[in-house]
């Protein structure tokens, strides 16, 4: 039987929810949103997970490269695409959106964003940073 964990991520706390092929919820639990504390969470679980779902966000490459060097496969989720599944829903709360993620990803009705490397993202700062230092520099000499 195949597990998918689903992740809702806030800024203080992560909601998540394991649930089997069958759609059956294994585990529900909020948890801090560092890698560490849902790594443990998913190595102490009884049966191995099979993906790791969540929709992108502002540090969906920090928890994709994270929870993947940690041995799981993990997806990242179109947001608008996530937004528009979720909707349907009637409570709308963390635990309900980490169960709802976890069947999306279950049912595989997702588009998987494409995650840049670490290096390709730092060479994109090092460019944007010198464009910026280069528009000072002629804005100096302009005036």
């Amino acid at each position: 039987m195949e597990y998918n964990v689903g992740l809702d991520v806030s800024l203080r706390s992560c909601a998540l929810c394991i649930v089997d092929s069958r759609g059956k919820v294994h585990l529900e639990r909020e948890l801090p949103c560092e890698i560490e504390d849902i790594a443990n969470c998913l190595a102490a679980f009884e049966y191995p997970v099979e993906r790791i779902g969540f929709e992108a966000g502002a540090l969906s490459q920090h928890r994709y490269f994270g929870l993947q060097s940690s041995g799981f496969d993990v997806v990242c989720m179109e947001a608008r695409q996530v937004s528009a599944a979720l909707s349907a829903m009637r409570n709308k709360t963390d635990k309900t959106d980490a169960k709802g993620i976890a069947q999306i990803l279950r049912t595989g009705w997702f588009s998987p964003v494409h995650m840049k490397s670490r290096e390709a993202e730092g060479l994109r700062q090092l460019m944007s940073m010198r464009k910026a230092l280069l528009k000072k520099t002629m804005d100096k000499m302009a005036a």
